[in-house]
């Protein structure tokens, strides 16, 4: 069991049931020794924010999730399927469940599906990933100014802006949560 002062940001806890991690903590010291301690939370299943206020000694029940590497195999448009690397047991998330992640996806890359009672609630990628340009335009010559960015179609079907000096057939290590370029595979 946690105390309210053990949770910090990332902490996985159970609300009502359900499985909850801290997006936000800040702790408030009353006088007389009382603490009070705000916290946002995000529901892992339904990804429904709350904020959730918890006073002195009451006690909060950590999250029993657990993550499984698994390796993506294909889609069917409704739903992903994934493999377990040792076991070759398959699993199978629905469209919604994968969300914005579907944009980094190619066959055999490596993905974590976290899972909560056995049953699976959300799908992690890694922080990057390396893909390969598809598509873009060639840079005007003597324009190579890293500053000057195109858009660039990826493996994946996914548009990124880019630097001009990128090419058609450029490896790249893009980042999975806000899409931006970090650099060129050497």
């Amino acid at each position: 069991m946690y105390g309210p002062t053990d949770l910090k940001k990332n902490t996985l806890i159970t609300l009502d049931g359900q499985p909850y991690k801290v997006i936000e903590y800040s702790q408030k010291v009353m006088g007389r020794g009382g603490s009070i301690v705000n916290v946002k939370v995000k529901n892992l299943i339904t990804g429904a924010l709350l904020p959730k206020t918890f006073k002195g000694q009451e006690k909060i029940e950590p999250a029993e999730v657990t993550n499984q590497t698994v390796q993506y195999l294909y889609n069917d448009g409704e739903k992903f399927y994934f493999m377990d690397p040792t076991t070759f047991e398959q699993y199978e998330l629905a469209a919604d469940m994968v969300g914005d992640a579907k944009d980094f996806l190619k066959e055999g890359s490596e993905a974590e599906i976290q899972f909560y009672n056995e049953m699976p609630i959300n799908l992690n990628l890694p922080k990057n990933v390396w893909l390969t340009v598809e598509y873009t335009e060639t840079a005007v010559k003597g324009d190579t100014s890293s500053s000057i960015v195109k858009d660039a179609k990826l493996e994946t079907g996914v548009i990124v802006k880019v630097p001009a000096f990128i090419k058609t057939g450029d490896v790249i290590s893009v980042d999975t949560e806000t899409y931006a370029y970090r650099e060129r595979q050497k």
